[in-house]
């Protein structure tokens, strides 16, 4: 008797983890879509060469669950300012000079504001057309996204926005990475050494601070102190003021040629820049500075 009683007692607990592990088990089948982004604020980062042409990327989501779906997914994408200004306050809080800023509409396109994730896939995407030239290197990028649901799919909500952030580069420094380049030679004679770190301004053409000038990041501080590097198709380098300082570039001297070079050593590749130039600071204590400096920096690819 004792023991039928303990039949229907555990009767109702075996229908309840038999139901527990159905729900489980359709949780864990169930196709569930997300837009690919790291975990950092939901971000992607698109390094963009500065080529002076239009350059693609894209916007990409994926499917979870045990199975591909069997069916044509569909997600709507829309530009939302909400994830970047939640962005914003969380790393600057009220430090608004030092907040990211949305890409400007004239400097992409994205024709279809739709991912598809077809029937046997895991992923969709969708293009995005970037003109990046004339960006400022010191700016931080995003386009900022929201996606919503269709009948045709379920979002991951932890998943549904994206900031898709775009850095840009050139041959000789990306955003992406410090760019930082050892100085070795000589201010007014005497010699000097340390580091710099160089900027992509366009295809050819890079932003460094003119001799040892401290760094200082503001706007109007940079354009006064700021030289600009043209590389040529045969290497020589053109020396001008990036915006107000006044720079003279001085050639004719065999060690700092005013050239770029790539140098291998021990198996190793180096990009080099040998300059020789005078630049004057604006102020009551103005003077000119002769300086002559080599740029050297590993290539890592």
């Amino acid at each position: 008797m004792k023991l039928k009683h303990i039949a229907w007692l555990a009767f109702p607990l075996l229908l309840t983890s038999c139901k527990d592990n159905e729900i489980f088990e359709k949780e864990m089948y169930k196709n569930v879509i997300a837009l690919i982004s790291s975990n950092y604020h939901n971000t992607f980062q698109e390094l963009v060469p500065l080529t002076g042409e239009e350059e693609e990327g894209y916007i990409a989501a994926s499917v979870g669950g045990n199975h591909a779906p069997t069916k044509n997914m569909v997600i709507n994408l829309e530009e939302d300012p909400a994830p970047l200004q939640r962005y914003n306050r969380s790393l600057y809080d009220e430090a608004e000079n030092l907040y990211a800023k949305m890409l400007p509409k004239d400097k992409y396109l994205i024709e279809d504001y739709k991912i598809q994730v077809n029937s046997g896939e895991r992923t969709g995407r969708t293009k995005v057309k970037l003109k990046v030239d004339g960006l400022n290197p010191d700016s931080t990028y995003f386009i900022s996204l929201k996606a919503t649901e269709t009948e045709s799919s379920e979002l991951n909500p932890k998943k549904s926005t994206i900031l898709y952030q775009v850095q840009i580069k050139n041959d000789y420094a990306s955003q992406a990475t410090n760019s930082l380049y050892t100085v070795s030679g000589f201010a007014d004679g005497i010699q000097n050494a340390g580091n710099k770190k160089l900027f992509p301004i366009s295809k050819n053409k890079v932003r460094l601070i003119a001799g040892m000038t401290p760094v200082v990041n503001n706007r109007e501080y940079i354009d006064q102190t700021s030289i600009l590097l043209e590389i040529g198709d045969d290497n020589k380098v053109s020396i001008k003021p990036f915006k107000d300082l006044e720079v003279t570039q001085l050639d004719g001297d065999d060690r700092y040629p005013n050239t770029y070079k790539v140098e291998e050593s021990f198996g190793k590749r180096f990009h080099v820049f040998s300059l020789k130039y005078e630049f004057t600071l604006k102020g009551k204590k103005a003077k000119k500075t002769v300086i002559q400096e080599e740029l050297r920096t590993e290539i890592i690819k």
